[in-house]
């Protein structure tokens, strides 16, 4: 191997998946992905940089007739001063990242001999994913050499997504070994002198969970983008097939574009992208709107949460008469992504990305590189691209008078288009291709390429704050909204003990509007949110469904049914669309005139139909699945959060509240309350009537309930 020992030798470790210089089988399974792609094109840029004399990378060779023989081969060379070398990890048969745990240590003894068998030591080692991670703090330990690492994923977001989406703890320990992944995780972080993350985001949002959290050791270098697939308009993309595609769904295929282009998922907030469109004529007036929500054959045959998003956009196209306004096509191939990029360009259109949280934006690059002006949510990555690119707005994704605005405001100045696109450009030039990436990551290790050997590593106590040992849930409006001079001392109780209170909010809101709430009132997001009286769960930071919720309060769920049953009655008017949902149907009713509680619940019984029937302030009427409710949606939360109810506090002050007061939670009922509808607690047993109002009230139960006197976790 062609190498200058006077310059750095890096080694680079990415155990698990299926490696290979070219053509690589991205997508082949869940271990050969994205982080596959990065490990090659950063050893083959290093390997290239005039400042760096040599690069491995090293990975498992795996010897199995049901794959490549290229993945046999002890090395291959990318480029005179970068190799990937492969080295045995136990059994030789391709395996799942899963069930290598019980051979990474002979990885890491096979690494140490070929190091030794080098002509001269690694300068650093930059270890990819908790196996690498492993690894790699052995290595660091015992050669005394620094040790860099990038996570790619996390095992702790990972438990929170799996439980959410209905795994057992016992299932995730069986299949996925967690619990040992997010060991190896903490160790590493306790060692590594650098951890390179794609957002600041990461740094602050997951890296935060872990006992081992050190960011002065963070540094964000995003990742790098293929420039020769993703370049600007080449003048014949109005040829292509995606092209014809979109074009037979409208009436002047000639306009600009308006694309937007996700999987379509309820947080990607297409929705809300149409709804601001339907109401603005003179965006439907200047552009088109094209929408690209993932591949779908039978819209029946996908998840729950893509049926809800595409049966929403169909809604939306028909109630706002969009029809040779907006395409949304069935089909696109991957390689035609760049090609729908460059349209929106060449018809001097805008990429816009509206979800309701983007942990880094990756689409966002591309457009930008592709020379389309951006228009992105602020929540996440899009800040740090838009702030290095200079190349578009940033919106309130719930406010969809700001997304018109800003759509308008791209499309209508000429100047500011051209400038927007050449400042895209440019930007991703600067900033997110593989020569950038590779110039932010060299000026990263540069102090640890100047040291002698790696620092010792730092103790770290175990976090205090990531260790809930209760939790305190309130209602929005009722409890928090009513009094703003009241919030200010109450958040300040909140942040001073969230070393141990995990906070929730249970909600009769939808999500976006209880979203926009907390913003509007500066009030910081809960762990987590449960909304539409308790027919939808979410995990913070990034407001994971729990899906598996979703799939146990479907059972005997007949809104149609339901629907019709009700469609008759005296006294109820279905509210707006906004406030209904898959598992909420809402009415104002009439007391006055309308059957009570009771008789609209044996009705419900009468014709089979099992469903909760809930009263709110003496005119909402509510009609949920008969499993769900905000005191059930608290209590499947905390059986998956081991938090015993008796150390729970909640907080309510209307009828939909009940059931979450009621039972061995501690329970406050603010002074502001609806009386009638609660007068029943009032002879249960351990519930607190405070005597202020809001949040007042809150922090009166606090004092009563001596709720935060042992709030400490002791270290482990």
């Amino acid at each position: 191997m062609a190498n200058d020992d006077s310059k750095p030798y890096i080694v680079l470790i990415s155990v698990h998946g299926l490696i290979r210089g070219q053509d690589m089988e991205l997508g082949r399974d869940a271990d050969t992905g994205g982080q596959t792609k990065y490990v090659v094109e950063l050893a083959r840029a290093l390997g290239e940089h005039p400042d760096i004399g040599q690069v491995d990378l090293v990975t498992r060779r795996v010897i199995d007739s049901a794959v490549s023989e290229d993945y046999a081969q002890p090395i291959e060379q990318l480029s005179p001063n970068a190799r990937i070398v492969r080295i045995e990890c136990g059994e030789a048969a391709y395996l799942p990242k899963e069930q290598l745990w019980d051979s990474i240590d002979n990885f890491a003894d096979s690494l140490l001999e070929h190091i030794r068998q080098q002509t001269h030591r690694p300068a650093i080692i930059h270890s990819h994913y908790a196996d690498a991670g492993y690894v790699g703090t052995r290595i660091s330990n015992q050669l005394g050499i620094p040790l860099v690492h990038t996570g790619h994923s996390l095992g702790r977001s990972k438990r929170r997504q799996l439980l959410a989406a209905g795994h057992s703890k016992e299932a995730l320990e069986a299949r996925y070994n967690i619990t040992r992944r997010i060991e190896a995780e903490e160790t590493t972080l306790g060692v590594a002198e650098r951890v390179i993350t794609s957002t600041r985001q990461e740094v602050v949002e997951q890296y935060a969970l872990y006992d081992h959290y050190q960011p002065e050791r963070m540094r964000v270098v995003p990742p790098g983008t293929d420039l020769q697939l993703f370049h600007a308009p080449a003048g014949d993309e109005y040829n292509s097939s995606i092209a014809a595609e979109v074009a037979r769904f409208l009436q002047d295929p000639g306009k600009p574009i308006i694309l937007a282009l996700s999987r379509p998922d309820p947080r990607k907030n297409i929705s809300a992208l149409i709804s601001a469109y339907g109401e603005s004529p003179e965006l439907q007036q200047l552009a088109n709107l094209v929408v690209i929500a993932g591949n779908r054959d039978d819209i029946s045959d996908m998840d729950s949460g893509a049926q809800e998003v595409l049966h929403d956009i169909l809604l939306l196209v028909d109630q706002y008469d969009l029809y040779g306004k907006v395409a949304y096509p069935k089909h696109h191939q991957p390689a035609e992504v760049p090609t729908l990029y460059r349209l929106a360009a060449l018809s001097k259109g805008v990429f816009v990305n509206p979800a309701l949280t983007e942990p880094f934006g990756l689409t966002l690059i591309e457009a930008a590189a592709c020379g389309v002006p951006i228009v992105a949510t602020e929540d996440g990555g899009p800040t740090d691209i838009i702030g290095n690119c200079q190349n578009g707005y940033l919106i309130d994704p719930l406010d969809r008078s700001d997304i018109a605005t800003k759509l308008l405001r791209i499309l209508t100045e000429t100047a500011q288009w051209e400038a927007f696109a050449s400042n895209g450009l440019h930007g991703v030039r600067q900033h997110y291709s593989w020569p950038a990436h590779v110039e932010k990551y060299l000026e990263v290790i540069q102090p640890l390429l100047e040291q002698a050997e790696a620092s010792p590593p730092l103790r770290a106590k175990r976090r205090q704050q990531l260790h809930h040992d209760r939790a305190l849930f309130s209602d929005l409006d009722q409890n928090l909204l009513g009094k703003p001079e009241a919030l200010a001392p109450f958040i300040e109780t909140l942040q001073a003990n969230r070393k141990c209170v995990l906070f929730g909010i249970a909600s009769g809101r939808r999500l976006d509007s209880a979203r926009q709430a907390l913003k509007k009132h500066a009030i910081p997001m809960p762990d987590v949110l449960i909304t539409s009286l308790g027919t939808a769960i979410h995990y913070a930071p990034n407001l994971v469904p729990d899906s598996a919720w979703e799939i146990h309060i479907d059972y005997l769920w007949n809104p149609h049914i339901i629907r019709r049953l009700l469609q008759e009655l005296p006294g109820l008017k279905l509210q707006p669309r906004s406030e209904q949902s898959r598992f909420k149907l809402s009415y104002y009713i009439d007391p006055q005139i309308a059957p009570d509680i009771p008789h609209i619940t044996s009705l419900l019984h009468q014709h089979g139909q099992a469903a909760n029937v809930i009263l709110s302030f003496g005119q909402y009427l509510d009609i949920i699945p008969v499993r769900a409710s905000k005191g059930l949606a608290l209590r499947w939360f905390a059986d998956r959060r081991d938090i015993p109810l008796e150390r729970i506090l909640t907080a309510g002050g209307s009828g939909a509240d009940e059931d979450m007061m009621r039972g061995n939670t501690l329970a406050v009922v603010v002074a502001n309350r609806h009386h009638e509808e609660l007068s029943e607690l009032a002879n249960a047993e351990g519930i607190f009537f405070a005597t202020r109002p809001y949040a007042e009230g809150i922090l009166e139960a606090i004092e009563h309930y001596d709720f935060l006197q042992t709030c400490e976790v002791q270290p482990a």
